[in-house]
């Protein structure tokens, strides 16, 4: 918990700092978003589970034209198949991914980006991973954010998925 704490601390210390920054009209200013996020397991944890659904802060930092740097951290909970919820009793397993990387607008909305970070169990011994997450997405005009992402969490074997993230910016 005292790492989760950290983390947090770090991100919203980065984020308050930024607000300090000057940008020039064509960056314009850090954007924040808060989304939903479903996802499809793939891979051998299509095994053990058939839908993961979450939400997450994500923000946005200016540092070119097209270029962004973004944090993000969210919660996911990766939901059991039905044979193992009732051979263990639980409904599925609970995940915080914090993550920083680079957005790059290709043009007036459509976007690339890349993260990296980590990602920590919420379960009694289930330890820390390694994240990453490659994807597209289009920002709409008004607010609205889609995007779709590969994401893999590796330790010890990789929990994998493809995630849709919809999202309001601020």
């Amino acid at each position: 918990m005292k790492k989760i704490l950290l983390v947090a601390a770090i991100l919203c210390g980065a984020a308050a700092g930024s607000f300090a920054q000057t940008s020039t009209p064509t960056q314009g200013s850090g954007k924040f978003s808060i989304g939903v996020e479903a996802g499809l397991p793939v891979g051998s944890t299509s095994d053990y589970s058939n839908f993961a659904i979450g939400g997450s802060l994500k923000y946005e930092l200016p540092v070119a034209a097209t270029t962004f740097v973004s944090l993000s951290a969210g919660y996911t909970d990766l939901l059991y198949k039905s044979d193992l919820k009732a051979a263990i009793g639980k409904s599925g397993a609970g995940f915080i991914p914090v993550k920083a990387g680079l957005k790059y607008y290709f043009n007036e909305g459509f976007y690339g980006e890349g993260q990296v970070g980590a990602v920590f169990s919420t379960e009694s011994g289930g330890g820390t991973a390694f994240a990453y997450a490659p994807g597209i997405g289009y920002s709409f005009s008004g607010g609205f954010d889609a995007g779709v992402r590969y994401e893999g969490w590796s330790h010890d074997g990789t929990v994998s998925q493809v995630a849709l993230r919809l999202a309001y910016r601020f």
